[in-house]
């Protein structure tokens, strides 16, 4: 079971849409890789309109012919376990923007499957 509070630092990763890595959509591989050095969490979040280093508008707008939208990984953990992962973006991001920002967690829980662990609601599983 994960349990995160207080100090934290937040990393998001800022890509496009249709970048990857080997084939499969980058964001997705950083979400993988995050999962397999067991961060705490790490989400995708899809832009309807932005602009990086290219100052190419993407947007989602019908009749923009830009469709590769701006992709946002956002990871948090403390900050020894997400600065342990930073190597692994060195590697996988070549256009891109990685920020880190210091941020206070009030409360995440991870679920625990074992047997007699409560569940969300303080009762013992089965």
């Amino acid at each position: 079971m994960t349990r995160l509070t207080g100090r934290a630092l937040r990393l998001t990763v800022f890509v496009g849409e249709h970048d990857t890595w080997h084939h499969k959509p980058l964001y997705s591989e950083i979400v993988h890789r995050a999962h397999a050095a067991g961060l705490a969490g790490a989400s995708v979040f899809r832009g309807v309109e932005g602009f990086g280093a290219s100052s190419l508008i993407h947007t989602s707008r019908l009749l923009s012919l830009s469709e590769d939208l701006p992709v946002a990984v956002v990871i948090v953990d403390t900050e020894e376990r997400v600065r342990a992962f930073l190597p692994q973006l060195d590697e996988l991001v070549r256009e891109g923007l990685v920020t880190l920002d210091g941020c206070e967690v009030i409360r995440y829980t991870g679920r625990d499957d074992t047997p007699g662990a409560p569940d969300r609601e303080g009762k013992k599983q089965s």
